[in-house]
């Protein structure tokens, strides 16, 4: 009686979570993803599915994010246009992730002007695509990095060179308050920098962009002390225009201070 009944109340408790749902068809891959999720996200309560249609169960969830596995397909696929239809009717109130194979800049936009507001890319490393769906989560926006060169596609219009201090995340409620160029920082301190706001540690950032702890340290003081700050969050937001710029004259040393 005593486990019956601690067992009808962790259910009934979980009725209350705010719902995360992942929906791939293949029962492997979507394993996989499911341990994943549950591991990072303990906050919220993670539903597996294998197909849209079984949204129907979530009607009265506080469904928060809906991952959807489209594979190979175009965002153009009808069926893929027909699930996301369908995500939007039974889930209005959550925000739209797709998991793709691709990650061409077309495909990223006609994504994004379908109201997607995570592109995830199957051939990220994991650490990134948790940090993408944190972003989602918060009201932001997530998509690979614009690809260099797209500007010379057809009736394709390259980002606003601004957003390209924000690298593979763009946040739309700081995006609008951006009033300074990146020429301020150099092309390695732009990288590092969009490194920085996907919450990667020194030794992470240095194994991705090939460079040893010791730069990438050194890259990051310049970015502080650049952008006047004490630490690396503090340059990140002061970077995307959320905090005001400290001036160097009132606090010449606070920007140096170092990391790890």
């Amino acid at each position: 009686m005593y486990d019956i009944t601690n067992t009808s109340k962790r259910l009934n408790e979980s009725l209350h979570f705010p719902v995360l749902v992942i929906i791939e068809p293949l029962v492997l891959p979507r394993t996989c993803i499911l341990n994943v999720l549950r591991r990072e996200f303990d906050e919220l309560e993670i539903l597996d599915m294998a197909t849209v249609q079984s949204l129907d169960c979530t009607s009265a969830r506080d469904v928060r994010l809906v991952v959807l596995s489209i594979a190979d397909k175009p965002i153009g696929d009808p069926s893929v246009e027909d699930d996301l239809a369908l995500v939007a009717e039974c889930c209005p109130n959550a925000a739209v992730a797709v998991l793709s194979n691709h990650e061409d800049e077309p495909t990223v936009q006609a994504a994004m002007q379908r109201g997607v507001r995570g592109f995830l890319s199957t051939s990220l490393p994991i650490e990134i695509a948790i940090a993408g769906l944190r972003l989602v989560l918060v009201g932001g926006v997530y998509r690979p990095l614009p690809v260099a060169g797209m500007n010379r596609i057809p009736d394709f219009e390259p980002p606003d060179a601004r957003g390209l201090a924000s690298a593979y995340l763009v946040n739309e409620g700081a995006k609008v308050a951006i009033d300074r160029s990146v020429t301020d920082l150099t092309p390695r301190e732009q990288q590092v920098l969009a490194e920085l706001e996907l919450g990667l540690p020194n030794k992470l950032i240095a194994a991705k962009l090939i460079l040893s702890e010791s730069t990438v340290k050194m890259h990051i003081q310049h970015i502080m002390r650049k952008c006047a700050a004490h630490n690396r969050t503090e340059a990140v937001l002061r970077w995307r225009g959320r905090l005001p710029a400290r001036s160097l004259d009132h606090d010449p040393g606070a920007a140096l201070m170092p990391e790890t």
